[in-house]
C-alpha cells in the first residue's frame, strides 16, 4: 500500500463581516487553483481597526493538500 504526501500553506483570508466569512474566502480563492484540499487547521484571528472600528475581519489557516510530483 503506498502512502501520501500532504504539502501544508498558510493563508490568509479577509472579510467585512466575519472571522468565518474571511475563512471561506481564503478556502474558495485557494481552492480555484490547488487541488484535493484536505484540512484546513484556523491559526489566528484578527481584525482591522479604523477610528477604533472594526473594519475588516482577518483569518489565518494552515491549509493541506495532496503533494502530486509532476
Amino acid at each position: 500500500m503506498a502512502g501520501s504526501t500532504y504539502k501544508i500553506i498558510e493563508l490568509v483570508g479577509t472579510s467585512d463581516t466575519s472571522w468565518e466569512e474571511a475563512a471561506r474566502t481564503a478556502i474558495d480563492t485557494a481552492g480555484e487553483s490547488l487541488k484535493d484540499l484536505r484540512i484546513a487547521e484556523v491559526t489566528r484571528f484578527d481584525v482591522t481597526l479604523t477610528n477604533g472600528q472594526i473594519t475588516s475581519y482577518r483569518t489565518r489557516l494552515n491549509v493541506s493538500f495532496k503533494y502530486e510530483q509532476g
